[in-house]
């Protein structure tokens, strides 16, 4: 499945490298833009503070040594593990 927006950090302002691609296959974008930018764009902060949330959840997953370092070589017990770790970072 394809993904209809990407959301990135400041790091994949790039006009000519991103956006202008992603305009073109007709995709939507939530790129805040560089404070060294020439012409500011506006972007959706909402959104940008849902990627945050997202990526902060990925950092206290990956502070479970065993999902980080892939201990469990079948993927259906890899994927048990990062049900269990995830619902225990949910609880707390």
């Amino acid at each position: 499945m394809a993904a209809e927006t990407l959301l990135a950090d400041k790091a994949f302002d790039a006009d000519q490298r991103v956006i202008e691609p992603l305009l073109a296959r007709g995709k939507s974008f939530v790129i805040p833009p560089k404070s060294n930018r020439k012409v500011q764009r506006d972007f959706d902060k909402d959104a940008y503070k849902a990627r945050h949330l997202i990526e902060n959840f990925f950092c206290k997953l990956k502070q479970y040594r065993a999902i980080a370092t892939r201990y469990d070589k079948t993927a259906r017990n890899f994927l048990a593990a990062i049900h269990l770790a995830a619902a225990i970072i949910w609880l707390n």
